[in-house]
């Protein structure tokens, strides 16, 4: 996108910080039998069953590649009481997570003291900006859960303060790695993608904009095929559902459907030079023809748990900074289309308007 150099800037000064990873950070320890010692993960909000889902697979005797060599030690058990879902979760998957060995704690120091790298999986992208805030003042790696924000300048601004004290970060939702999607760009059956139409849930959340909230998995599902270079965004709103159409650079048109009534699947068909093609069903392998082979093993959670396993072992973040601003930048460009009746808005139109934003600097020590 014109116009947005230094966001360029700054986000390709992220992603060689987050190869070096934090200034002064030690090396692993190794254990008295020579063994390196376990990268020590720290969740902040437990009232999402992702907490206990990536706990399930590090913790798990069989954890392998990725999952291996991750222990979470430590939770604390952040919540929001005006989101219901976070409400009703937060208790029950406190008790849940408790088997694995997790210590409870009460506070942000007392977590951030205990561990090596922090995941950030509490629901309420509204508390992701303060959480972050914490964590990067202590210069531990993190990973920050679907919705990484409520607002496209909290997102913005996540980045921003990683950047200043070269904390590795990044977000995503599990659908990006989900088999049957990160697979179709440039699937051989379809070759390079000239289109993709992609659908799936889109319930709403009051305390969010529409389409922060869980249309999050579809559209970024959309650029995990796609790629970046969205130009400009239209949508139509009803009751029953969205439709949020995207005009690339180069021409090509990416398509997101929103689906509030009837039957609700994660899914996308993929447009290319060499043929047309269905993705996989979220979760799983990607079934070009439509079918899932037999025995096809779900892997919903373990997908990204592998990504943030290898960050939190590596430093270098699987999603650039750059791309997950456009997705948010995608995102407010579609609120901004319905607030207008549909009108097309250009990503560049609302991420320049970030540039005015004051970030509050962070304090030394």
């Amino acid at each position: 996108m014109r116009g947005c150099g230094w966001r360029l800037a700054w986000a390709a000064s992220l992603a060689w910080a987050c190869i070096a990873g934090p200034a002064g950070a030690d090396e692993p320890a190794e254990s008295p039998t020579g063994e390196t010692a376990p990268v020590r993960v720290g969740i902040i909000g437990l009232d999402s069953y992702h907490a206990v889902a990536f706990t399930q697979l590090f913790h798990a005797p069989e954890a392998a590649g990725g999952l291996a060599g991750i222990r979470v030690v430590a939770a604390l058990p952040a919540g929001s009481p005006d989101i219901v879902e976070s409400a009703d979760g937060l208790p029950k998957w406190t008790e849940q997570i408790a088997p694995y060995g997790v210590e409870i704690v009460d506070s942000m120091e007392a977590l951030l003291a205990r561990v090596d790298a922090v995941m950030i999986t509490s629901l309420d992208g509204r508390a992701h900006l303060e959480q972050a805030r914490a964590v990067v003042a202590a210069g531990k790696p993190f990973f920050i859960d679907r919705p990484l924000a409520a607002s496209l300048s909290d997102a913005v601004a996540i980045f921003r303060l990683a950047e200043e004290r070269g904390v590795p970060c990044f977000s995503c939702s599990q659908h990006r790695f989900s088999p049957g999607f990160i697979g179709m760009r440039n699937h051989p059956e379809v070759g390079r993608v000239l289109g993709c139409d992609v659908y799936g849930g889109c319930p709403i959340e009051p305390h969010h904009p529409d389409l922060f909230w869980h249309s999050i998995h579809g559209i970024e599902t959309l650029y995990t095929i796609m790629g970046p270079g969205c130009r400009s965004v239209t949508r139509a709103s009803t009751e029953q559902g969205e439709l949020v159409t995207g005009v690339w650079n180069d021409g090509r048109i990416g398509v997101y459907r929103g689906i509030r009534q009837g039957a609700i699947k994660y899914s996308a068909v993929v447009f290319g030079e060499n043929g047309i093609a269905p993705a996989g069903i979220y979760g799983y392998s990607a079934p070009v023809g439509g079918v899932l082979p037999e025995g096809d093993r779900y892997m919903g959670y373990e997908s990204v748990a592998i990504e943030i396993g290898q960050f939190f072992k590596t430093g270098v973040p699987p999603v650039s900074a750059e791309e997950t601003i456009e997705i948010f930048s995608f995102l407010e460009a579609a609120e901004e289309s319905k607030r207008q009746g549909g009108a097309p808005v250009t990503l560049e139109s609302v991420l320049e308007k970030q540039s005015a934003v004051s970030i509050e600097p962070m304090a030394d020590g």
